[in-house]
């Protein structure tokens, strides 16, 4: 009887280890379809790394507010530490997408909060959460285990480090002061996250409630496919993304994405159910792998495998979603 629970808690901690990556990656397009045997290279930093977070902010009583926080901690690790795609002139070609803001490559950054907070460490949550709702609440790891993953997680960090930036940009090192900057602002968020905001967040407006789950859905879907489309080039910006028409596209996706937050935070007050997650998290990820097989897929053996997973994920959120009105959780 003592054994079934931490079974458990393991299961649902190998969920969201593999719901990571996929979440990410691998419906996204990031990795043609012909290459995805990379894919388990990317478990230390995605899986072990979003594993962390979540154990950290249980741990110390957060919530959302934290994971947001710590989403943007996991970006700078990944892209500022691990890829050095923030700075580098080269890599994605991201110095052409906006304005290079002291040395710091602005509409590749804002675009990469964005997603990594969202489908690298929010939905994987949630989903999990929704996968194995007894251990919502709840730590997964004992503290060996925890140890045993932040390590896990700084190896993926340096795995990214070693692989991909030398192939990319070749000879290019992040300036030391930058990168001095970046550990220190994950120090940082990191304090504010798992100390500050524990127990400090702001509740819902009272007198609101939540609307119909497919409205919560086609929001998630329009939001993802406008705030990916101002930051992501479907062509290369003209002059090479300079000029300040550039920050207009920023404006507004930045826009897009506090609505939404204000929104959801809204809604969240009364009637907000596991229904309402499972649509939210379905209208992001469906919209997110489109817009990969319509942008970021090159070949159409991608384009058709990316509408297939889209297709897929349509038809096991659709399951999850009979699933969870059967059980029917509410919860503010």
């Amino acid at each position: 009887m003592t054994g079934s629970p931490m079974k458990g808690r393991k299961r649902a901690a190998w969920t969201l280890v593999a719901l990571a990556p996929i979440c990410a990656e691998m419906t996204f397009g990031a990795i043609s379809l012909n290459m995805m045997w990379l894919l388990p290279l990317l478990v230390p930093m995605y899986g072990a790394g979003v594993l962390l977070i979540r154990e950290a902010v249980r741990r110390t009583g957060g919530g959302w507010p934290s994971l947001l926080v710590l989403g943007l901690v996991y970006e700078l690790a990944e892209d500022g530490i691990g890829l050095q795609a923030l700075t580098s002139p080269a890599i994605y070609h991201a110095a052409e997408w906006g304005p290079r803001v002291f040395g710091l490559n602005t509409t590749y950054w804002e675009s990469q909060i964005g997603y990594h907070t969202v489908f690298s460490v929010m939905i994987p949550i949630m989903l999990t959460d929704l996968l194995h709702p007894a251990h919502r609440d709840r730590p997964y790891l004992r503290r060996g285990g925890l140890i045993g993953v932040g390590v896990v997680a700084l190896l993926g960090v340096a795995m990214l480090r070693v692989l991909i930036p030398p192939v990319m940009d070749p000879g290019y090192q992040v300036p030391l002061p930058v990168l001095a900057a970046f550990v220190l602002a994950c120090v940082m968020l990191s304090v504010l996250a798992l100390k500050v905001l524990p127990g400090r967040t702001p509740a819902p407006p009272a007198g609101t409630s939540a609307p119909k789950p497919a409205v919560v859905g086609l929001l998630a879907a329009l939001a993802t496919a406008v705030f990916l489309g101002l930051l992501i080039p479907i062509v290369p910006p003209p002059a090479g993304g300079r000029g300040w028409w550039v920050l207009v596209p920023m404006i507004l996706a930045a826009a897009v994405a506090v609505v939404v937050g204000v929104l959801l935070h809204r809604w969240s007050a009364a009637g907000w159910t596991d229904t309402h997650r499972v649509w939210l998290a379905g209208g992001a990820l469906v919209s997110h792998t489109l817009f990969g097989a319509a942008v970021m897929a090159t070949t159409t053996f991608d384009r058709v495998g990316l509408v297939g997973f889209a297709v897929l994920m349509a038809l096991l959120l659709a399951l999850l979603g009979r699933h969870t009105e059967r059980r029917l959780v509410p919860s503010g």
